[in-house]
């Protein structure tokens, strides 16, 4: 939370636009096929089981809902923050590590630099650019994957696709809710990446142990947040 509250008094010093380009490079282009890749496959595996459970029960339209909702609800954005921590949230944590176990940190600091608003401040601006587009792209590729599959057990792509339809709110809510969530996960696996690295000391064996730290405690603090930001969100009775 400190470090949140200096981040967001950086942020009135702006942002060089290289540094952010980049780190939308790192956040969020590079992990692009690994989320497809990892929801594509949960979105397959989701519709495999459901296709066997419904038609049993004379509701096989439903697959194609089902999938997508629980895709663009949970699925796609708790693995796209997954797999944004493991990918670039440990790159952040041995960067700024390398950097504070070579003293780079104390040489900005003796040239004037702020290390938050030079390095903490970019990271977290293209965090909050990148997560909700990788999350659509990866929603996509679940939910085609789940049609693929659902395909193959005998349910048409036109009874699945009308499914989503139906069973997604027409004003696009669910999805804007679910992509809401991620900036959310993007911006705590940055803190916590950048924390980890800032706070790195002992040498190569230090950047090992804080780069295991900063995916342990990001992936747990995006489950913790789902939890309650689900609640708050999909819950029509938390007001």
């Amino acid at each position: 939370m400190i470090l949140l509250g200096q981040t967001i008094r950086a942020l009135r010093q702006g942002v060089h636009l290289g540094d952010l380009i980049r780190q939308i490079s790192v956040v969020g282009v590079e992990t692009v096929p690994i989320a497809i890749l990892t929801i594509g496959f949960t979105g397959a595996v989701l519709a495999l089981y459901t296709v066997s459970t419904l038609v049993d029960y004379g509701a096989g339209d439903l697959v194609g809902g089902i999938v997508a909702l629980s895709i663009i609800k949970e699925i796609g954005p708790i693995l796209s923050g997954v797999v944004v921590a493991a990918r670039a949230g440990s790159a952040m944590t041995a960067e700024i590590g390398s950097m504070k176990v070579t003293e780079q940190i104390d040489a900005l600091r003796a040239m004037g630099i702020s290390p938050i608003e030079y390095l903490i401040v970019p990271r977290v601006i293209a965090s909050i650019i990148v997560m909700p587009m990788l999350t659509l792209l990866a929603n996509l590729a679940g939910i085609i994957g789940g049609a693929i599959v659902a395909a193959s057990l005998g349910v048409s792509w036109s009874a699945y696709f009308t499914s989503v339809q139906q069973l997604l709110d027409p004003d696009g809510s669910d999805i804007t809710k679910g992509l809401a969530k991620t900036i959310v996960f993007g911006i705590l696996i940055v803190l916590v990446g950048c924390r980890e690295g800032l706070a790195t000391s002992g040498g190569a064996a230090g950047v090992g142990n804080s780069t295991t730290r900063s995916v342990v405690l990001a992936i747990i603090l995006i489950f913790v947040a789902n939890f309650l930001l689900s609640y708050l969100i999909f819950n029509p009775r938390a007001g």
